[in-house]
């Protein structure tokens, strides 16, 4: 008999479902978010699981990378997919969602969606925080702007290199906005 399972993970914990091919649950589980307790209750659950049911999410890629590598029939699924197919549901708990995913998998109903590789994920969360300090950078440039338009000072056309300069010199004789202003420049 083919066996099919559906995982609802989150942060701490990830709530798993295993169905025949009847669609009758055989055993459920809530175990923590870890790749080796996921593959570690697969193989002891002494089953061949035909495939594993994963929605796409925050920790999925990571999970996902580590049940493949352990040779698992894992899928990754399209969150959008699984929320439409979830509507009709009229209470959402994790236990629910395992078993909607297990099910999902036996039907066929799921859309897969890819995985991205280690180094794509590194290059993806460099790029994520490059724009962040820009972001924050200038929001700080902006935030300095503003305070010191409050007072009459006008910090004009600058550069990235004559900023900081240029705020100096106009908080020059006030102990209050020369603290405030080092402060934010040195963020």
């Amino acid at each position: 008999m083919e066996y099919y399972a559906g995982i609802d993970v989150s942060l701490e914990s990830a709530s798993l479902c295993v169905v025949d091919a009847t669609g009758q649950i055989v055993c459920e589980a809530k175990l923590a978010s870890e790749p080796e307790v996921l593959i570690g209750w697969f193989r002891d659950l002494g089953l061949a699981v035909t495939r594993i049911g994963l929605e796409a999410g925050p920790l999925s890629q990571w999970l996902y990378a580590g049940m493949r590598d352990a040779g698992l029939a894992v899928e990754l699924l399209e969150t959008r997919h699984v929320r439409n197919a979830f509507k009709a549901m009229p209470v959402k708990t994790d236990r629910k969602d395992a078993r909607g995913i297990a099910q999902l998998m036996r039907l066929g109903w799921f859309r897969p969606v890819h995985c991205k590789s280690l180094p794509a994920q590194e290059v993806r969360a460099l790029l994520t925080a490059r724009k962040l300090l820009q972001t924050k950078n200038h929001d700080v440039e902006m935030s300095l702007r503003g305070v010191l338009r409050g007072f009459g000072l006008k910090v004009g056309r600058t550069t990235p290199r004559t900023f900081a300069g240029r705020i100096r010199e106009l908080v020059t004789g006030h102990a209050t906005l020369s603290t405030v202003a080092e402060a934010l420049l040195s963020a």
